[in-house]
């Protein structure tokens, strides 16, 4: 069922490229994994899939020692500052700084670790003030932030658009994501100016999102289907 499911997923990712004219290998899966049991991640291991995402750290701690070593793990959830030391040991990528204060402290914890970390701003794109992220005119002070004041790797921008039952209405807000980059990107804030990674889209938008510059696609649900772990805030 994974499989099957797995593949339905990067046949449609591989499609929407080709509609926006782009190389598929240029967009990745992160399968988000938040809730989902060890038993069923190892079946999308068996599928060939390398990369997972998680949102709460003490669920992710419990799987992460009980699954291979040689996997990805970005980190896509809420992170309060004081939580960072056991994020930049868990997770290759975090995707969700939001500021100056959070970049600081996975900066120390990660030298700390001898550990080079990727990370991605979280950006409100929908300027929604019940979500996390910082607001599109204010990133490219963090950007610069973290490039002068820390070691970590500035990969590129993630964003959650507003909720929509139609996925092309999300379309705008991935737009603006985009030019957001470029923006930044002509600046020289990113650590590679010339592919910078876009973490935009989710199971019920990802081909639009795909279509708008994603190079990162977060899907859970359409993978695993409904989550089965009670949820963990931690």
């Amino acid at each position: 069922m994974v499989c099957e499911q797995y593949a339905r997923i990067i046949a449609t990712m591989a499609r929407a490229a080709e509609r926006a004219g782009r190389d598929p290998q240029t967009v990745r899966l992160v399968a988000i994994s938040k809730q989902v049991p060890v038993e069923r991640i190892r079946a999308a291991i068996a599928c060939g899939q390398t990369v997972f995402g998680e949102n709460y750290l003490q669920e992710a701690a419990a799987k992460i020692t009980r699954l291979p070593d040689t996997l990805r793990w970005h980190f896509t959830g809420h992170l309060q500052s004081n939580k960072a030391r056991q994020a930049a040991e868990l997770f290759d990528v975090i995707e969700t700084v939001d500021s100056r204060k959070l970049a600081l402290a996975l900066d120390r914890h990660a030298r700390a670790l001898n550990r080079q970390l990727s990370v991605l701003i979280q950006v409100n794109i929908g300027r929604e003030p019940q979500k996390s992220g910082i607001l599109p005119e204010e990133t490219a002070a963090l950007a610069r932030s973290i490039n002068e004041e820390t070691g970590l790797r500035l990969a590129g921008l993630m964003t959650l658009p507003p909720h929509a039952d139609d996925p092309e209405q999300s379309r705008p807000y991935f737009r603006m994501l985009r030019e957001l980059a470029g923006q930044l990107a002509a600046q020289g804030l990113f650590a590679d100016n010339t592919r910078v990674e876009l973490s935009m889209g989710m199971s019920d938008d990802y081909p639009v999102a795909i279509e708008e510059g994603a190079t990162i696609v977060r899907v859970g649900t359409a993978l695993f289907g409904a989550r089965s772990l009670p949820g963990v805030t931690a």
